[in-house]
């Protein structure tokens, strides 16, 4: 089955990003399109991947994380191909063809197929509960061994393996996490954060072994334990894998397109090929690759006005993006650099009552970092002062309290 393209823009996925771009496209004041197709992988409409957790620790309903209902997409006359991935791109005829046989026609192309669970490049990855949590169709997988067994070890302690931990336990399973940095969230957290929020999982139940990393996963057919390097077992009946991701860049690769870690694209997002486009998880700028919604939303915005507009010159800068997070509950903020060095100095303010702490980096009177844990409120004016880069020397005195009392000062 050929379907024709005059003027058609096709999107390959359909996740936020996707559905992102879709909203902004018809908020445009100039529609050059007289089609667009979405070609959807996944069996469900657009849904809220951040909520996913809250899914698994059944706190909410698969309903509930649909980002927009059937009716929004006709009404915008938009047709959408669920559980029908693209499986090439046939640059010269300007056709891609799916899974079902479809052959779909476009004038412009969006590559948004996000990203997987990296592989852990280890013996037993491909045992029957061995499970990544990067989908609904994981979640599901997840729920669903949550409700005949016991034990699970999740390989990776940084916010997606700390959430799926959670919602694990709180299904009554019994959770070991391993992660091989030294602390938790070691990538938004310094090591005084991390191992506050150590300890506070700890007393919610989950057990937490760092510096750990596994060398195998065994069983005949389904996983029956994980062996770690220091030639430990752990008895378990399921294993979550989420160390990382891989951005999902075969299909684009395979169309010659050039990629390196993920699909290259200049700050218009358009790939080596001026008539295919690609953002999100899945893309390339310069040197940066992304794992968070944001950027893509801020990609998505300017994707619109190019597609929209042909002389237009909105363009796509990466940026300091803060992390935001709730872990069991406990709200996490950091922004720039979390670690510090030999040029920054530190200021600390830390509350062992309440369990809050804050420590914000500073290199010539100007703000590089902050981490902020169990308090949040001022994370937004310590992410504009590192943005803007401006002298902190007139309240440096009260900077860890917050804006309030720098403003007073």
């Amino acid at each position: 089955m050929t379907t024709g393209a005059p003027h058609t823009l096709v999107i390959c996925g359909h996740g936020m990003v996707a559905q992102r771009l879709l909203e902004k496209l018809v908020a445009q004041p100039h529609q050059p399109f007289s089609r667009i197709v979405v070609l959807n992988g996944e069996a469900s409409p657009a849904y809220n991947r951040i909520q996913l957790s809250v899914l698994l620790a059944g706190d909410a309903s698969e309903s509930s994380l649909q980002l927009r209902q059937p009716g929004w997409y006709q009404q915008h006359n938009i047709e959408v191909h669920q559980g029908d991935p693209v499986t090439t791109i046939n640059r010269e005829a300007k056709h891609v063809t799916t899974a079902s046989g479809l052959i779909q026609e476009y004038s412009r192309l969006v590559i948004a197929t996000g990203s997987r669970s990296a592989s852990l490049g280890i013996q037993g990855e491909g045992l029957d509960g061995v499970v990544g949590f990067r989908d609904l169709q994981d979640t599901q997988k997840l729920i669903d061994i949550s409700q005949r067994h016991r034990r699970a070890v999740v390989i990776g302690g940084g916010f997606l393996g700390l959430e799926a931990a959670e919602g694990l336990r709180s299904r009554g399973m019994s959770v070991t996490v391993l992660h091989r940095s030294s602390h938790l969230l070691n990538r938004q957290l310094d090591a005084t954060g991390g191992a506050l929020l150590e300890s506070a999982l700890n007393d919610r139940g989950l057990a937490l072994l760092t510096r750990t990393s596994p060398v195998a996963l065994l069983g005949n057919h389904t996983v029956r334990a994980v062996q770690l390097d220091d030639e430990t077992l752990i008895s378990t009946d399921l294993v979550v894998v989420a160390a990382g991701i891989a951005p999902n860049i075969q299909l684009a690769r395979d169309a010659g397109l050039d990629c390196d870690r993920a699909i290259q694209v200049n700050p218009q997002l358009a790939t080596s090929d001026p008539a295919i486009y690609a953002l999100g998880e899945c893309c390339q700028v310069l040197e940066h690759t992304f794992g968070l919604v944001e950027p893509g939303y801020q990609q998505a915005e300017v994707l619109a006005q190019v597609l929209c507009d042909a002389a237009s010159t909105a363009a796509y800068q990466p940026s300091e993006i803060p992390t935001r997070l709730k872990i069991s509950g406990i709200p996490i903020f950091s922004c720039g650099q979390t670690q510090p060095d030999s040029e920054t100095e530190s200021v600390i303010w830390q509350d062992h009552e309440s369990q809050h702490y804050c420590r914000l980096l500073v290199r010539d009177q100007r703000l590089t970092g902050a981490v902020l844990f169990g308090e949040t409120t001022d994370g937004l004016w310590y992410s504009e002062r590192i943005r803007q880069a401006d002298d902190i020397s007139a309240y440096r005195a009260q900077l860890a309290f917050g804006k309030p009392y720098c403003d007073a000062a």
